[in-house]
């Protein structure tokens, strides 16, 4: 009786997806945006309250505060109070010592309250950031890699196409073969808004906080509505940006981790093999 082959798998194929550039500032965003987002936090705890116009002090309404009672730490949202004790406003530090600032120690930068060094470090890396940007964004347009990788083009704008995507995620369904080597809408979508809105977005807030860079731009006021403005703009920045990176991670995770964090170091990705070739 003659034998039944097994079937071959097919050969795996090997796509340099990541040019160093890329994965340069990937790797040095993910270190600065978290020394950013701690070192914020640390100085949000000198006034966690936050307004919108050219005011606000604490006789004025603010629209978000996180605060305490002498029993409870609470987060307000307008007129909407949540119960946030332990975690937010009022917590238990390492020593066994309650605290009422409103993010704990283990979430900011320093550990312990220090707004002097929690500005330093915001301050030097916010730089850091703003250089590597800039220079991404440059190497972007003029390398090609916005016109290759993330350009959208004409078909993907279709809202059939953006939808099936978006059902495509929902069903855990990632793009396999050679569609895996290329962005989805869903990915471009958000890298560019990452890129040209969310971090522009944080640098412009962060500079029109800074009283003497106001009198050097004194535009900057206008266009976000005062000073106060750009601060609340700047915390729901961060935030957006905290919601991009857990999204980042969990897609990352359920697409392979290995393949998608050695494509990231080494530049090469493996592609899936087509669903109907799989063995």
């Amino acid at each position: 009786m003659d034998e039944i082959a097994a079937p071959i798998s097919p050969p795996t194929k090997r796509v340099y997806r990541h040019r160093l550039p890329t994965r340069i500032w990937h790797w040095l965003n993910a270190v600065t945006l978290l020394i950013l987002l701690m070192s914020g936090l640390m100085i949000f705890n000198a006034h966690p309250r936050l307004y919108w116009g050219q005011y606000g002090a604490n006789a004025d309404h603010a629209w978000f505060a996180i605060g305490s009672t002498p029993q409870t730490g609470f987060v307000r949202i307008g007129e909407t109070r949540i119960e946030t004790t332990g975690v937010l406003g009022r917590w238990t530090d390492t020593k066994g010592v309650e605290q009422t600032w409103a993010f704990p120690g283990w979430a900011t930068i320093p550990t312990t309250y220090s707004l002097a060094d929690g500005r330093r470090w915001h301050l030097f890396f916010a730089w850091v950031l703003s250089i590597a940007l800039t220079l991404y964004m440059l190497w972007a347009l003029l390398g090609g890699h916005l016109a290759k990788d993330l350009h959208i083009r004409r078909g993907e704008w279709s809202p059939r196409h953006i939808w099936q995507d978006i059902k495509d995620h929902a069903r855990l369904r990632f793009p396999r073969g050679e569609a895996a080597a290329r962005y989805n809408i869903l990915q471009k979508f958000s890298y560019i808004g990452v890129i040209f809105v969310l971090l522009p977005l944080m640098i412009l807030t962060g500079l029109t906080m800074s009283p003497g860079f106001n009198a050097t731009v004194p535009w900057l006021l206008d266009l976000f509505g005062g000073r106060q403005s750009a601060r609340s703009v700047h915390f729901i920045a961060a935030w957006a940006l905290v919601l991009f990176f857990l999204v980042h991670i969990v897609m990352v995770l359920l697409a392979g981790p290995v393949n998608e964090i050695r494509s990231m170091v080494t530049g090469w990705f493996r592609l899936p093999p087509e669903r109907d070739a799989a063995p």
